[in-house]
């Protein structure tokens, strides 16, 4: 058997060196040809090029794609305006001209490469782990082609867009016709610097202006996805020779950015919209440029949202232009400038073509259908448009309902607290909900639930569907009609905090989104009953889990470095990638909430406050959170920044880690907290005696350290030496990072706290998070 063996591996190994596969070969010569059914990989099988076909036209392309890319999605076309048919195609180059070429029986059909040289010795044409393709003369390297100077739709590490100045010839991309369509869609990207000085990107929508990124004056790009953190740097060149944009990916695997057949300009690993995902002409912010001819019909507040139901045919009409050139945005902008028209959908399968609905404006004319039977379309929501027959509504509709409710409603109840909600309501931070998070809040479908529906979906608000008790009134378990769990939280008509929490959800909601934030679904206001309608966790809150001795078993370690780098990234999300920059001010373990994966998602926003982006701290006079996770500026001097969530972080991996309170620690016959604790036992060297003791077995103990080691960073007394967020999730992720050694602590003894300090109730289940409002008094 032995033997066997080894004759079968020499077999193998020399069937390899004698026969390359064709996948492995990087390089064609004169007199090679690549058909249908062979590729070229580049040395190290980073890109693979080859000819595709699509299916439903039956259109052959040569194209370039990630090997190891599961969606096979193309990063370079050769010939996307020019699609073979024929099975006997190749690729070769030309013997007489020296050209690439793709050709049938010796007939030449595409002219891939323009070189006149006319030369033909020593040619190769080689693909490049770069994704480059490129033909050169093998003997001096001098190349005469280049794929990379005749990019398509996706800009990838190492290519330029700008413009060489010696040759004349401009480096853009150009969205795709349609999804399957390849031919030359509506919109361009290109680098537009003003000066040296001044760098910045354009998307243009049939030659005119559509987005602008800015300046792009920073020479590094980051943000943060769940379990993922991108990094790119960015370079520019302005000479006499070329003014070109490029960029590096730090850590990529696929790297690449595509320029969508909407318009969109998308970070292709991650999904990340880096533009605007619709500008209708008006300059609202966001890089989207203002148009010369404007429909005077149209107003600020205008948007189109995608809906899957029916326009009323009685009431309105319907028009079809099966034209194969007309793209989605055509059918948009068609639709836009209608001042009849009500929505739009694409009239073929390949997304091309237009139909329209024209008619009255004032009449209730289109039917949500629930159970998404219909076929989806693009709808105009507008504030003079009537939505009688809508169910499923946006949230910016959401809130225009709710302002118009009310506004009604407070003409005759003039309280304090009412007229100062009717006040936020209409504020620009009310005004301004219905704007996108990287393209992935826009059109999100939220619902406007009727009181009827909530009485039915909680039994009545009956107290075996009560999940729990907070500051802000009660929280119940409810079952919608559709068979879905939802938690609804029931602002109690005596908690002013609950008013203030209601506030702030309804507008935060609208801005958030983030796989580590909790989901709101919609609202219900009914009278004096005001609601908030969240996902229902089913695996409750994290305290539920960390300070009960039988359950915690059940948090591995991996489950709790899951759930640290999660909250990690939620917070990422809120003080840097969000809209605008959010400090929680109340991040505790019941605050955490648990998805059926035991994933995290941070909750209860009701304490939350929105900087600006220029700013960076704030005093209040009011100190509200919970004690034991408050920083001591906050505590103390009612000072907050983005610091007091890393600090109060620095509490739960603490906690996390230990599988023990902050606030009910005792050692060694005196009141000292869990830092203080963690801290003799990281000045002694015995840091690893922290560890819950449910962790021995699956705890890696260098991880498990250096998470610590963190965590003591986030709790330094002085807000300026704690790191910020963006700093902790590399440290969390990357384990070849220096940390810098902690200095002391905030930690106290002996803190006096008023009667009211600790209204903190046990949740009995569910999605509830125990609201706790503290007043620190100083010593």
């Amino acid at each position: 058997m032995t033997t066997l063996i080894i004759f079968t591996i020499l077999c193998y190994n020399l069937i390899i060196t004698c026969f390359p596969a064709v996948s492995a070969v990087s390089t064609i010569k004169v007199g090679d040809q690549l058909n249908l059914t062979s590729q070229l990989v580049s040395p190290r099988r980073k890109f693979t090029l080859g000819f595709f076909t699509i299916p439903d036209t039956n259109h052959t392309y040569l194209g370039i794609w990630y090997t190891n890319d599961d969606e096979s999605r193309k990063v370079w076309l050769a010939n996307r305006s020019t699609p073979v048919i024929s099975s006997s195609s190749v690729l070769m180059i030309d013997p007489n001209t020296g050209k690439l070429i793709i050709a049938n029986g010796g007939t030449t059909l595409i002219n891939i490469s323009d070189n006149q040289s006319g030369r033909t010795q020593n040619l190769t044409a080689t693909l490049q782990d770069t994704g480059d393709f490129q033909l050169k003369n093998e003997v001096d390297n001098r190349i005469f082609w280049r794929s990379f100077d005749y990019p398509t739709n996706v800009l990838l590490p190492g290519m330029k867009l700008g413009l060489d100045l010696r040759t004349g010839r401009g480096w853009n991309l150009t969205s795709w016709l349609a999804y399957e369509i390849p031919e030359l869609g509506a919109f361009t990207l290109s680098w537009e610097p003003n000066g040296e000085s001044s760098q910045r990107l354009m998307i243009r929508r049939r030659g005119q202006p559509y987005w602008t990124s800015g300046d792009l004056n920073n020479q590094t790009f980051e943000y943060m996805m769940p379990f993922r953190q991108y990094q790119y740097n960015l370079s520019y060149a302005y000479n006499n020779e070329e003014r070109y944009f490029s960029y590096r990916s730090i850590n990529g695997v696929n790297p690449m950015w595509y320029l969508s057949e909407n318009g969109l300009l998308v970070e292709a690993e991650s999904h990340m919209v880096l533009s605007r995902v619709f500008c209708y002409g008006f300059d609202l912010g966001n890089g989207c440029v203002a148009g010369t001819n404007m429909p005077p019909c149209k107003s600020a507040d205008d948007q189109f949202l995608q809906r899957t139901g029916d326009f009323d045919p009685d009431l309105t009409k319907s028009s079809q232009d099966d034209n194969s050139s007309l793209t989605f945005s055509d059918c948009m902008m068609q639709c836009w400038n209608d001042c009849r028209c009500l929505g739009f959908m694409t009239s073929n399968d390949n997304g091309t073509g237009c139909i329209r609905w024209t008619g009255n404006k004032s009449i209730s004319n289109f039917s949500v259908d629930p159970q998404g039977f219909s076929i989806q379309k693009y709808v105009l929501v507008s504030p003079n448009l009537s939505e009688g027959k809508i169910i499923m509504i946006s949230f910016n509709d959401l809130l225009v309902n709710c302002y118009v409710f009310l506004s009604l409603y407070f003409s005759t109840r003039q309280k304090d607290d009412d007229r100062h909600f009717l006040e936020l309501m209409a504020s620009e931070s009310f005004n301004n909900s219905s704007d996108t998070e990287g393209g992935l809040r826009k059109g999100r479908d939220m619902v406007v639930f009727s009181f009827a529906a909530i009485v039915t979906a909680t039994n009545d608000f009956s107290n075996e569907n009560k999940l729990g008790q907070g500051g802000f009134g009660p929280v119940y378990k409810g079952k919608l009609s559709d068979e879905r769990e939802v938690a609804i939280k029931r602002l109690s008509r005596t908690s002013g905090q609950g008013l203030v929490e209601f506030k702030n959800e309804l507008i935060l909601i609208a801005k958030l989104q983030h796989t580590n934030l909790v989901r709101v679904l919609g609202c219900c206001i009914h009278g004096e009953e005001k609601m908030l309608i969240y996902e229902y966790m089913p695996n409750k809150s994290l305290d539920f889990f960390l300070f009960d001795e039988t359950m915690k078993a059940l948090l591995d370690w991996p489950k709790r470095w899951n759930i640290i780098e999660g909250i990690a990234q939620g917070l990422l999300y809120l003080h840097k990638y969000s809209r605008m920059r959010v400090i929680h001010r109340d991040l505790k373990a019941s605050n955490v909430l648990l998805d059926e994966r035991m994933n995290p998602k941070i909750s209860d926003f009701g304490m939350a406050r929105i900087f600006k982006q220029d700013e960076t701290e704030a005093m209040t006079e009011r100190v509200v959170g919970t004690y034991g996770y408050m920083s001591p500026e906050y505590a103390m001097d009612g000072t907050f920044s983005v610091k007091s969530d890393v600090f109060s972080f620095g509490v739960l991996i603490l906690e996390i880690v230990s599988g023990r309170r902050n606030t009910s620690f005792y050692h060694l016959n005196k009141t000292v907290n869990l830092i203080g604790y963690a801290w003799e036992l990281w000045q002694q060297g015995d840091a690893l005696q922290l560890q819950d003791p449910t962790l021995v077995g699956s705890c890696v103990a260098h991880q498990l350290l250096r998470t610590i080691h963190v965590a003591l960073l986030c709790v330094q007394e002085n807000a300026v030496d704690r790191p910020l967020m963006s700093e902790v999730t590399s440290m969390l992720i990357n384990d070849t990072m220096l940390l810098p050694i902690p200095k002391r602590p905030a930690f106290f003894f002996g803190i006096t706290v008023s009667k009211s300090a600790l209204v903190e109730k046990k949740a009995e289940g569910g999605s509830v998070n125990n609201i706790t409002i503290t007043q620190m008094e100083a010593r």
